[in-house]
C-alpha cells in the first residue's frame, strides 16, 4: 500500500505537511476538523502537492524533511 506525503494550503495561506494512505479521506478529515489540531485552527483549503512512497518509513522521513524547511523552500517545491 503506497503512502503519500502531502502539502495542504489552509485558508489563512499557511501550509500543512502530512502523510496518508488515502488523500481524499484525509482531506475530508481536515475539512471536517477531525484531521488534526493544526487544521482545526487553520481551516483546510486544498492539497497543493503530493509525493508517493512505497513504505510508511520513507514517507515519514520525507515528511520530517519537508517540515524542517522554511516556507520559501516549501513554496519552491510546490511550483516544480
Amino acid at each position: 500500500m503506497p503512502y503519500f506525503v502531502y502539502l495542504m494550503e489552509c485558508t489563512d495561506g499557511s501550509l500543512y505537511t502530512g502523510i496518508t494512505t488515502n488523500l481524499e479521506r484525509r482531506f475530508e478529515e481536515h475539512v471536517s476538523r477531525h484531521g488534526g489540531n493544526y487544521t482545526r485552527a487553520h481551516k483546510a483549503r486544498r492539497i497543493v502537492y503530493t509525493e508517493e512512497y512505497p513504505s510508511r518509513s520513507e514517507a515519514l522521513k520525507r515528511e520530517a524533511e519537508i517540515k524542517s524547511w522554511q516556507r520559501k523552500k516549501k513554496l519552491m517545491l510546490i511550483k516544480k
